[in-house]
This record gives C-alpha cells, sequence and structure tokens, in this order.
C-alpha cells in the first residue's frame, strides 16, 4: 500500500479535481501490474494497473489507496475493471465519501470479491486532503498555509528582506507544491515586499493556470507589481467593502478581478463559488494570523531556514490569540524531512 501511495502522487497537479489514486496488482506476492491516475478526464488508475498485470490479475490481489468507483463519469466504473479481470482480493485504504462516485466495497463485495478496508488510511486521507475537504465542505476551499521562516520563526530581516530565507531545494519544492492547488495567495505586504509571479515554475506544470489571489482590504496594489502587468487576467485581489471604487475600477482596466468582501471567511466562500476548491496561502503574517485565528487553515506546510533574524525581524503570524497550553489547539504531523539544508514540517488540524 505504501507504493501504491507513492504511485498516486504522480498525479499531484494534473488530476484536481478528481482524487489522487494509485492501485497495485499482486500475484503470489509477486507485484504484477502498477498505475495511477494521470490526467483529468484519462483513464483512471486501476483499470491502468489492471492493463499493466494482463492475465496474470486473475485471482490476484489489488491494493488501491481510493475506494474504486462506481460510477460512469468520464470513463466506465472500475469495478466493472476489477470484476472483469477476475480479481479475487481487494484491500483499500479509504472509502470514497463521494456518493456519486463512492460505493464500490458494495458493488465488489456482492459479486462475491473480498474487500478489506482501512490499511494506510491516516497517510491517504492526508494524501487526499484536499478533495476530501470539498466533497465534506461545500462553504470554503481547502486552504493551506505555506510560510519559509527563519529558526525563530521570522518571514523577513528587519528591513523586510525575505529573498531569500529558504534555499534552492525549498524554492523548487514550493514550485511543484503550487502545480496542485487551484490558487496562491498573499496579502499586500507581501505582494509589495517580494513582487512575486505566484505562478508554478517547475515540473509537473499545473493542469490549469493557477489563479493568483491578493488580499488587499482598501484595493493599495500596485499596478508596477508583477501580479498587474504579467498575465492580469489570473489576478484576483480581494478589498473590502468600503475600498474605493476608484482604485477597483483602475484594477479592473488593467485586466484584474476585484472581489469584495468583509473578512477573509466571506472571501474564502466567494473563492468556493469562483471554482478554487484548493488555496495555497503563502503569507503575509497578518493574513496567516487571521486565517488561523479564524480556524480557517486546513494545513500548515513549514519550511524552516537554519538562520536566526531576531526580534526586530518580520513575525511569520501576527494576531494569533494566546490561549493556556490546556487549550491550545494540537495539530497532526503529516510530514517531516529535509529540503537540502531547510527542514519541512506539514501539519494538519485535527
Amino acid at each position: 500500500m505504501a507504493r501504491a501511495l507513492d504511485l498516486a502522487w504522480r498525479g499531484w497537479g494534473r488530476v484536481a479535481p478528481n482524487p489522487l489514486v494509485g492501485p497495485v496488482v499482486l500475484q503470489g506476492g509477486e507485484v504484477v501490474g502498477e498505475g495511477w491516475h494521470a490526467e483529468y478526464g484519462a483513464a483512471h488508475a486501476e483499470p491502468a494497473a489492471l492493463a499493466a498485470a494482463g492475465d496474470r490479475a486473475r485471482g490476484a490481489t489489488l491494493l488501491a489507496t481510493l475506494e474504486p468507483c462506481t460510477h460512469h463519469g468520464k470513463t466506465p466504473p472500475c469495478t466493472e475493471a476489477i470484476l472483469a479481470a477476475g480479481i479475487r482480493r481487494v484491500v483499500i485504504a479509504l472509502e470514497d465519501p463521494n456518493p456519486v462516485a463512492g460505493g464500490g466495497v458494495g458493488v465488489l463485495r456482492k459479486a462475491g470479491v473480498e474487500v478489506a478496508l482501512g490499511l494506510l488510511a491516516d497517510e491517504a486521507a492526508a494524501q487526499n486532503a484536499a478533495f476530501l475537504h470539498n466533497v465534506r465542505v461545500e462553504s470554503r476551499p481547502f486552504t493551506a498555509l505555506k510560510l519559509a521562516t527563519s529558526v525563530d520563526f521570522r518571514i523577513a530581516d528587519a528591513s523586510g528582506r525575505s529573498r531569500w530565507v529558504s534555499g534552492e531545494e525549498a524554492r523548487a519544492y514550493v514550485h511543484r507544491l503550487r502545480a496542485g492547488f487551484d490558487a496562491v495567495a498573499v496579502g499586500l505586504g507581501t505582494a509589495r515586499a517580494d513582487d512575486p509571479a505566484l505562478t508554478a515554475r517547475g515540473t509537473p506544470a499545473p493542469r490549469q493556470p493557477l489563479r493568483r489571489i491578493v488580499f488587499d482590504r482598501n484595493l493599495e496594489l500596485p499596478h508596477t507589481l508583477r501580479l498587474v502587468r504579467e498575465q492580469p487576467g489570473t489576478t484576483v485581489v480581494v478589498g473590502g467593502p468600503s475600498a474605493a471604487e476608484g482604485r477597483s475600477r483602475a484594477l479592473e482596466a488593467l485586466g484584474v478581478r476585484v472581489m469584495r468582501a468583509p473578512d477573509a471567511a466571506a472571501a474564502l466562500a466567494q473563492l468556493r463559488e469562483d471554482g478554487i476548491g484548493a488555496l495555497l496561502v503563502e503569507g503575509g503574517g497578518q493574513l496567516a494570523g487571521e486565517l488561523l485565528a479564524a480556524g480557517l487553515a486546513d494545513r500548515f506546510y513549514w519550511i524552516q531556514a537554519p538562520v536566526w533574524l531576531g526580534d526586530a525581524g518580520v513575525p511569520a503570524v501576527r494576531g494569533l490569540p494566546s490561549p493556556p497550553l490546556a487549550d491550545a489547539e494540537r495539530w497532526r504531523v503529516v510530514e517531516r524531512r529535509a529540503l537540502g539544508a531547510d527542514t519541512l514540517l506539514v501539519l494538519d488540524r485535527r
């Protein structure tokens, strides 16, 4: 199943809003077929693995990271392919909560296939966190924070310089990370200080161009920034209800879309209605603090660089309440690993 999860990652950035799926076919303890969902609208993962196994799939065991689908969508049901191949046993990490596609366990058991559930379920759920969130929560996108900080949790030095806190391997990781999201967001301060492009440059290329979001209450985004000058049609500026109408018209005249919302929760609701199912927020500290304080962040990608920036450095999070230790929210560790000299820690809300 660990191998199946590794295979599923190969669809990152290419299959959303579908889930990441990886299957492995075992015959007599030997791997005879592998696959993954590689592209939205293309063949699903299970038929790909079964095709690789060929005749050796008959009587074999299929391991899948997600319950095989039962519906006719862009492709036929995966349960039909499993039954046609003569699979004897299916081991599934996670049931599919989608009412349209789910139910594969029942279909397979009714046909006489032995089914086991729950192997590496936590790992599978973390892998498809955005997909699971969007099935269960309609009010906002899956929202992840990504911050690159010093050891003492600063995102910039005393003069506001943040290029570069982290190293090359960490920056390459972030470009890959962005490819799996629908949009990348920053606050006005980060946009001004860094003049970011907020694009995914590397492999994989995202299936659709990333939308770039700027939270800018008073619509003060300088028109000279790359977010306005380069591909302005992919940029959305979220302003407050009282922001000057003239500033809104000026941005819209340059091709930027302006959205108005009284707070972060209302903004996220509008972004979800606009088709954004997964949002990556890359700072700054005030925006990160607002999302965390309101319980609107689902995941935290923390890249920690081995550097100290001191008390005058810019805090990574601002405005976060300070509860007693006994009442503080404890998040779940999903991943820890090195990115060159930097360290990645991925946390999920419980």
